[in-house]
């Protein structure tokens, strides 16, 4: 019987208490894990992030910075139990995105380590991390500088979660959701050529997980399910090539639709869509499993939004 047919009588079930091993377990795991975001009272907001949009024009000067490591928003994978280097890390990268340290500003170690009452060991480990990112440059007798957008590794995952919530947001967005409609439907297309059973009961499970989750309103493990069912599907479609971008798919769901997750939000939509995508797979089938997903790419992010996400066509020059 298909996974389809079944799905709204184990969401039935799942309302009433009934959950399998795995979900249970990814659901606990879920609840005591870093969310990625401060808890209450562990980290101020960086203040960018709930600046009123007037504010957010004007940059702020570099002697304006708050030398408080602890005032960031969101902790990119940078800056996740890596203490004062990390957090270095973070509030350098959201100020260089956000514009408040423009391009081609020089960034003096002696200078951030005071503001930021940090050794020169975690100044310049940070800035080594910023430079492999693209974001700063480092050169003999000129120092490190600040570089302009198209030097930036656009696709590192932190910098695309600092351009999503900066003033980039918009774009960030648009140009995440472009660029899954290109790599997962050809995934889903490859990965239904493959027939790798353990990886198809692994995104089996992972709906599972996501339907038990809507029941419960439990948008951390949905979220985590989601992810998970993306980068399985990602792997599934067997090219290395693909594999590698599996970290923006990533990136793209934690940063959509919100503040908190790709999956505040999840509906019986989508995660029929979800289950669609299994069903294509296990009977083979690239072209049904390619359209399901590009049915899933077009469920509206917001719910109060009647349009499908889909990107537009470019102007041809």
């Amino acid at each position: 019987m298909l996974f389809t047919k079944d799905l709204k009588g184990w969401l039935s079930r799942a309302d009433k208490g009934c959950v399998s091993t795995l979900a249970h377990t990814m659901m606990t795991a879920a609840r005591t894990a870093d969310s990625g975001l401060a808890g209450s009272g562990e980290l101020d907001r960086y203040p960018y992030a709930d600046a009123p949009a007037g504010e957010r024009a004007a940059a702020r000067s570099w002697s304006g910075t708050d030398n408080e490591l602890g005032r960031v928003g969101r902790r990119g994978s940078a800056s996740r139990g890596r203490g004062l280097h990390g957090q270095l890390v973070q509030q350098l990268g959201q100020m260089i995105v956000s514009g408040d340290l423009g391009a081609d500003r020089p960034l003096v170690p002696e200078e951030i380590g005071q503001r930021f009452e940090v050794s020169r060991t975690v100044v310049r480990e940070s800035l080594r991390v910023l430079e492999a990112k693209g974001l700063v440059s480092a050169r003999p007798n000129v120092g490190t500088r600040v570089r302009p957008v198209s030097d930036w590794n656009l696709l590192d995952p932190d910098i695309i979660e600092w351009r999503a919530f900066g003033p980039q947001r918009d774009d960030q967005r648009r140009e995440l959701n472009e660029l899954r409609w290109t790599i997962e439907p050809l995934a889903a297309s490859l990965a239904a050529g493959h027939g790798r059973d353990d990886l198809q009961q692994r995104l089996a499970d992972m709906v599972e997980i996501m339907g038990h989750a809507l029941g419960q309103g439990d948008a951390i493990t949905c979220a985590r399910a989601d992810a998970e069912f993306h980068a399985l599907l990602i792997q599934a479609a067997g090219n290395r090539m693909l594999e590698h971008l599996s970290g923006i798919v990533s990136a793209a769901l934690h940063v959509s639709g919100g503040p908190v997750t790709g999956c505040d939000r999840p509906n019986e939509g989508s995660l029929g869509h979800h289950a669609r995508i299994v069903d294509a797979l296990a009977s083979g089938d690239s072209a049904g499993a390619e359209a399901a997903m590009r049915q899933l790419l077009a469920v509206p992010l917001e719910t109060e939004s009647a349009e499908p996400v889909v990107p537009a066509p470019r102007e041809q020059h």
